[in-house]
């Protein structure tokens, strides 16, 4: 099973600010790296390596040790939503929890106070402090929910 990253995520707000952290931090800006970031700025929903190595043009390997050194360091984080892989995305807007539709794959991302009250019963009943960062909450959305109303009250 991958490991949720410890590292604190960084707060950055363009490509030209990831950049300034990269080299406080003596990472190198490797064309490969760019590449992923941009890929990374450009997308509205997490990736998947092998989207972002189709995007960029990049060999699959160098995309995995690209985000690989990217998580440690606190630039990008993975989900994983339901059975497929990994999906990557940028954190410097700040860390977002998720709600994960298993029918239609929808996410929602959240911010974390949003779900405090769920992670305060998590608390006060088994005493886990519980995070929906890495694996996110699963279910149906409203309109999954709904259909599958719908579908079971038709078949009674």
């Amino acid at each position: 099973m991958t490991e949720a990253p410890d590292a604190p995520p960084l707060a950055f707000v363009d490509l030209a600010d990831a950049v300034r952290h990269l080299r406080k931090r003596e990472l190198r800006l490797t064309t490969a790296r760019r590449l992923v970031l941009e890929a990374l700025f450009a997308a509205e929903v997490p990736l998947s390596a092998e989207e972002l190595s189709e995007q960029s043009g990049l060999e699959l390997t160098s995309v995995y040790r690209n985000l690989e050194t990217l998580e440690r360091h606190g630039f990008a984080r993975h989900v994983h939503l339901g059975h497929g892989p990994g999906r990557y995305l940028l954190v410097g807007r700040g860390e977002k929890e998720y709600l994960y539709c298993e029918r239609c794959g929808k996410l929602r991302a959240l911010e974390p106070a949003e779900l405090e009250p769920v992670r305060e019963q998590i608390r006060q009943r088994f005493g886990y402090e519980a995070r929906f960062t890495h694996f996110p909450l699963a279910g149906r959305c409203p309109a999954c929910a709904q259909a599958a109303s719908r579908a079971a009250a038709t078949a009674a």
